[in-house]
């Protein structure tokens, strides 16, 4: 049965550039999807010396104060029953407690210089419900416990250099929030990789051994090593029955697996790998991968009433670099 993560729209991938996030991308995987850009009405000039209690604008210039006390006064509160701006609703006390924290979110955006319309564009990706999808996870390899408050979901190609990066990072998460985070992996072998299709089916084939995240780490950790020859030798490395492997490796069932976590990568609005959402909405940070991911989960835990977000020291996963250079595998040819 699907699990009703949510109904969701997605940033454009100029948002995505603008914070950093590299992808492996390919034309002939990946669909167009569109994005309509928000609009705000008109409203009189917030006061210059705009405060909101619970947010610290001490790290603003002047004029970037300005621009946030003009979003905070013009944007709608993030709850539907609170038909009132952002400013209005955290200085009137209103039942919303989605405000303080998109003006915390906001705040940030303007920090880190960000223009008007992509700071619109991530604050609906953020908050607006519209934009929260419906994942069906039946039968997803999963880190973590189904009880956790949040769940991260990736789409991702053993041989895209910037999953492997994001791979360590990512499963992380499970241990630096622990009891809080789940981590699902789903498989998109782009057609610009000729090595991923058969990867993908070799981490399914270790999961009929039940060793999924043993092959998935040997995969990634061996890219771009993934020959058929290189697939045998990691099942041996990693105790699977060769003849149970080789034979899975080539079913139909198998293959059938790597089909649909692609066509539900599809329907995701998949643009390149990683992809990954966050309780149904799509992450869109990067400029400093593990920071960006940890402020997102911790931002998603205090909208569920968590009070305890602070992550805890884990040995520190490689980082990931938003300079990764270009490859051939980077982007398909249009």
């Amino acid at each position: 049965m699907p699990l009703r993560l949510a109904p969701t729209a997605f940033l454009s991938m100029a948002l995505a550039s603008m914070m950093g996030l590299s992808t492996c991308r390919s034309s002939t995987d990946t669909p167009s999807r569109d994005t309509a850009q928000p609009s705000g009405k008109p409203r009189a000039a917030p006061p210059a010396d705009l405060n909101l209690p619970g947010v610290d604008l001490s790290s603003l210039t002047p004029r970037e104060r300005r621009e946030w006390a003009t979003l905070v006064s013009e944007i709608q509160a993030p709850c539907a029953d609170i038909p009132v701006p952002i400013a209005q609703c955290v200085t009137e006390k209103r039942p919303c407690v989605r405000c303080t924290p998109a003006a915390r979110f906001l705040m940030k955006q303007v920090r880190d210089g960000h223009p008007k319309e992509l700071i619109l564009e991530a604050y609906k990706a953020r908050f607006d419900n519209e934009r929260i999808k419906s994942i069906d996870l039946t039968d997803t390899p999963q880190k973590g416990p189904d009880s956790a408050l949040v769940t991260v979901v990736e789409w991702a190609d053993f041989e895209c250099p910037f999953c492997k990066r994001a791979s360590p990072i990512l499963e992380s998460m499970v241990d630096r929030f622990p009891g809080k985070v789940r981590f699902l992996f789903k498989v998109y072998p782009l057609s610009i990789h000729p090595h991923a299709e058969p990867a993908s089916r070799a981490a399914f084939a270790a999961l009929n051994q039940g060793k999924f995240w043993e092959m998935h780490h040997k995969l990634f950790e061996k890219a771009p090593a993934l020959e058929n020859a290189d697939l045998e030798k990691y099942a041996k490395e990693i105790g699977l029955d060769l003849a149970k492997f080789k034979a899975d490796l080539d079913s139909p069932a198998v293959a059938a697996r790597v089909a649909r976590d692609k066509k539900q990568g599809d329907q995701a609005g998949l643009q390149g790998t990683p992809l990954i959402f966050i309780n149904g909405r799509e992450f869109t940070g990067a400029a400093d991968f593990q920071s960006d991911l940890e402020e997102w989960i911790r931002l998603e835990l205090e909208l569920l009433g968590e009070t305890d977000t602070k992550p805890r020291s884990v040995p520190s996963a490689p980082a990931v670099s938003s300079s990764i250079p270009a490859t051939s595998g980077s982007a398909a040819p249009r």
